[in-house]
């Protein structure tokens, strides 16, 4: 099971993009904050049949990117700058942020309650930026690809955002915040593929905050918005 699930430790460093890029690139991850709040004002079956399109075309870039040449050549040309280590290589097909994270919407909105889905999602496009960006410019505690100022700043963000989610309950908040903050730290694969925090952090978040309203607080997970 090990050898399946581990951290990437003998990779190369993926923080190598200059600030101005990371910013640009963090610029782009924090307009998918426009999913959660549209989401919250329509429903369900609406949200999937818009972001269905959505994922299957980002999916489709990845796909036909890794066989087709001279749509790698242009992807790589025009993205290259804002790309981490993993997300150059042309060997192996790797998926790139904005699948990872339609992905987790996509996920979100089908599998949990409107309320945990939306905190989950707004903690990754927030908090996830914030930390990118704290860690780039200010991190010197390093730990594996990651820094404590990063995660630290992480989980800051993480609590307001999640306190000012209507009707997510603070204590349940607060444990997302935590499992979130504690997965964005890693970096998790499956064998030699890569699992991105776009898609690991709002899960495992959304799971946690599910876990803990059937544990500790059933009777409220009944009038979350669905």
């Amino acid at each position: 099971m090990d050898r399946m699930f581990k951290t990437a430790k003998g990779e190369p460093d993926s923080d190598h993009l200059d600030f101005r890029y990371e910013f640009a690139r963090k610029a782009i991850h924090l307009s998918s904050l426009l999913i959660p709040l549209i989401y919250w004002h329509i429903g369900r079956k609406q949200a999937l049949l818009i972001l269905a399109p959505v994922t299957a075309g980002f999916l489709l870039v990845d796909v036909f990117k890794h066989f087709v040449p001279f749509l790698s050549t242009w992807y790589h040309a025009t993205f290259g700058t804002m790309l981490r280590h993993h997300e150059l290589s042309r060997e192996r097909l790797h998926l790139n942020g904005a699948s990872w994270i339609t992905l987790a919407a996509f996920a979100l909105i089908a599998f949990f309650p409107k309320t945990i889905a939306v905190g989950a999602f707004a903690m990754v496009s927030i908090s996830d930026t914030v930390a990118a960006l704290v860690g780039k410019r200010f991190g010197r505690h390093r730990f594996g690809q990651k820094s404590f100022e990063g995660s630290l700043a992480f989980f800051v963000s993480a609590i307001p955002v999640v306190a000012l989610i209507p009707g997510l309950l603070l204590p349940v908040g607060m444990v997302m915040a935590v499992v979130g903050t504690i997965v964005e730290a890693l970096v998790l694969k499956i064998g030699n593929f890569r699992i991105d925090d776009n898609f690991s952090v709002p899960l495992a978040g959304a799971i946690a905050g599910l876990l803990c309203y059937i544990w500790f607080f059933p009777e409220a997970l009944q009038a979350l918005a669905r």
